[in-house]
Formats: structure tokens, sequence, C-alpha cells
């Protein structure tokens, strides 16, 4: 199996919002082996204030965040890039196992490889709690559909 992961930096605005499509269809997968493959070996994060160090380490993170956070649905969306670097802001819909829904609001900046695997990951982000009935993302489970709206379309 290839370690590549196109599109390879430097990127391109093109290639920086393929990229930024690719990291939505794989997290809103919730599969938590397939995306950790997305990262090196080494890769280190900061979730909030949490380190993560390695890909194991990224695995069993995701493991436990979709165990908490159900019905999760997120939408990415390009702020920035240069070179091997992009910035993403982003929203997501879940709720806890009492039933409590959450919008997470947030912002990423991510840094690349030459294979196109991400080697840092920066996270800050905030849960507003929502009711039921505030929910924006309605699409069944898994990938976002072409036709939904995206953060700028929905007003966040």
């Amino acid at each position: 199996m290839s370690n590549r992961r196109p599109p390879l930096p430097p990127f391109t605005h093109e290639s920086a919002i393929e990229k930024v499509r690719i990291a939505e269809d794989g997290w809103n997968s919730r599969d938590p082996v397939k995306v950790a493959q997305a990262y090196t070996t080494d890769t280190w994060w900061r979730n909030r204030a949490e380190f993560i160090h390695g890909r194991a380490e990224a695995q069993a993170f995701l493991e436990k965040k979709w165990k908490k956070e159900q019905e999760y649905r997120l939408i990415k969306e390009l702020w920035a890039f240069e070179g091997n670097r992009i910035a993403v802001r982003y929203a997501y819909e879940w709720h806890d196992d009492s039933g409590n829904w959450f919008r997470s609001y947030g912002n990423e900046n991510w840094e690349f490889n030459e294979d196109g695997l991400m080697q840092r990951r920066f996270a800050c982000l905030n849960d507003l709690p929502i009711r039921e009935d505030e929910r924006l993302f309605h699409w069944p489970q898994g990938r976002r559909p072409d036709d939904h709206p995206g953060l700028s379309e929905l007003g966040l």
C-alpha cells in the first residue's frame, strides 16, 4: 500500500480545497483506523488542551471521540494555504449519550510532509449547546452530499 496521499504539497487553491474535502469525508466516515492512516506515524497534534503523539495515539483519540460524539456530522472549509500548510475552519454537530445536542466550531492548522500525510495538526474549538430543532446538518451519516450547503452558505 502506498504511503502517498494526494494531493501533494505544495498546494494550489484547487488542490488545497480538494485536500480539505478529503479530510472532511474521512472524518465523516467515523472510521478511526482509516482516518489515522492520513497522518504520519510520528504525527503531532494539539486538540483543545490535549496533546497526541503518533498515529496510534491519534487512532485511540478518534475512537474515544466518536464514542462520545454521536450522530457526528462535520463541514470543513478552506481558510488559507501556503506551500505544505493549510488552515481550515469547521463546524460539526453531535449529541452526547443523554441526547444533548452541540455544534462545535473550530479552526485547524495543518502541516503535511512531501507524501501528503499530515504531520502536524493544531485544533482550537468550542462547543455550543443547541436544541435538536436548531440543527443544520441533516444528511445521512457519512459523506456530506455535494449539494449540501457549506459553512459560508449556512451563515456559519
